[in-house]
């Protein structure tokens, strides 16, 4: 015969783990910030501006924004590598 499934235990780590995953997420968009360089500016700055991406119709400027991203991020992963 089967063991019962306890449903409030498996609920309990899946409540548990979700809240890692969002402390986890909001930690690494505080390090984006920093690395940027974005933390210089002030939080209604940095909040309008975001919201402005957010806003934007404009899909030739998002597509700008994601390829400069896409570089800031490949610039960061060879800085790392610097070697042997």
């Amino acid at each position: 015969m089967r063991k019962p499934r306890d449903i409030d235990s498996e609920l309990k780590a899946l409540e548990a783990k979700a809240k890692t995953l969002k402390e986890r997420r909001i930690r690494q968009l505080g390090e984006l910030v920093i690395a940027t360089g974005a933390d210089a500016l002030d939080a209604e700055m940095l909040a309008g501006a975001l919201l402005g991406a957010v806003a934007t119709k404009d899909t030739a400027a998002k597509e700008g924004w994601r390829k400069a991203g896409a570089g800031f991020f490949q610039r960061g992963a060879r800085k790392g590598c610097g070697g042997s």
